[in-house]
């Protein structure tokens, strides 16, 4: 999270709070049923409308405005609005989902919810792993197939080369949204996918898209998913852990909050507020965890494709939107990814010591058009 967007929360989470709309809205949960669980979902649905159009004109800007002024977004503001509704409405369903049990957890294990709670999200975000090629990127965009032999043979050779029992590779519509090249891996206990977007397809020779499936195949064969849940749930329990601690002292400290406990859902805002601060504060260490796999990817397509130009081809086209060249406390803080400059570098150096790749550069090899 951005310092603005991560004040900007704050602020909104606090004008929930001292306003004492917070309690208004449990309040009037409460009129509506008397039943806890959908008491949590009548309530999540108020806090996170308020928080959407509290945050939309940073949103706006940010993720609308400036993406058009850097020439990154093909979306009319009518179709942006579209797609942030789409997500809202995701959010409501799956979030009340989540905070349903996680409040259940809270009110049944008062004294030990912070590490059962943490072991509930953890759960709940391996579902949403398994679901999301399935279910949530349809949403967004039309998965399909893809058919082009001349790009689809290659990568089904080299995934069964490493030992991926692929059939498909599938493609998303995502020029739609953006002029972004991306691929990525999603899924979890056999739904796992790997997609490549149409900008991608459209904008990369052969050597540079095998360059990236070897990528996103080391993702596949490495467990990220796996080991990126275990490790991003001790970062959970440590910090429910601290939201237990600092929120009994907190609440009881100012009565115009009208919080009566942590399992009141009203002290949401609050819950919301300390662990957005603690995640902040930790972004040097979550972005150096996924940044150490992103590079073990990186080795691995090397590896995997023998395309170190392709791979840094695409360094130079993510460099469109990535600064290629930070230093080194900028890329450890900020990044989530290696800089373009430690992919190129990674790239050449494994070039340096293979030699027989020395031939024509990626860019100069493109398949032939259709």
């Amino acid at each position: 999270m951005d310092l603005w967007s991560f004040l900007w929360a704050l602020a909104a989470y606090f004008v929930l709070l001292h306003t004492g709309a917070s309690a208004r809205m449990r309040d009037f949960a409460e009129r509506l049923t008397s039943i806890r669980a959908l008491q949590v979902g009548a309530y999540w649905v108020q806090f996170l409308v308020a928080v959407t159009v509290m945050m939309l004109p940073l949103t706006l800007y940010r993720d609308y405005a400036r993406e058009h002024m850097y020439g990154l977004s093909n979306l009319t503001l009518s179709a942006w609005f579209g797609e942030r509704g789409k997500g809202l409405a995701i959010a409501i369903i799956l979030g009340g989902v989540a905070m349903m049990i996680l409040y259940a957890v809270v009110r049944r294990l008062p004294r030990t919810w912070w590490l059962w709670g943490a072991v509930a999200t953890v759960v709940f975000l391996a579902f949403l792993a398994l679901i999301v090629p399935v279910a949530i990127e349809p949403v967004f965009n039309t998965p399909k197939k893809l058919a082009d032999q001349r790009v689809v043979r290659p990568i089904l050779s080299l995934a069964r080369a490493n030992g991926i029992g692929a059939h498909d590779v599938w493609e998303i519509d995502e020029s739609k949204q953006s002029k972004r090249i991306s691929a990525h891996v999603s899924g979890l206990f056999g739904t796992e996918r790997i997609t490549l977007n149409d900008n991608l397809l459209a904008r990369c020779s052969l050597p540079e898209i095998e360059a990236v499936m070897g990528h996103e195949m080391g993702h596949y064969v490495l467990n990220h998913v796996h080991k990126l849940l275990l490790e991003f749930g001790v970062v959970i329990v440590v910090g429910f852990a601290l939201v237990k601690t600092l929120f009994e002292r907190l609440h009881v400290r100012v009565p115009r909050w009208q919080v009566r406990g942590v399992d009141d859902v009203a002290g949401l805002p609050l819950a919301a507020l300390l662990i957005t601060t603690y995640m902040t504060l930790l972004t040097p260490v979550l972005n150096s965890i996924v940044r150490a796999q992103e590079y073990e990817a990186d080795l691995y397509g090397i590896n995997a494709s023998a395309q170190p130009d392709g791979e840094a081809q695409v360094a130079l086209k993510l460099g469109e939107y990535r600064k290629l060249d930070p230093g080194p406390i900028e890329e450890w803080v900020f990044y989530d990814h290696p800089s373009g400059r430690t992919r190129i570098y990674s790239a050449m150096r494994w070039k340096a010591e293979h030699p027989e790749t020395w031939s024509a550069p990626a860019e100069a090899r493109k398949p032939p058009s259709q």
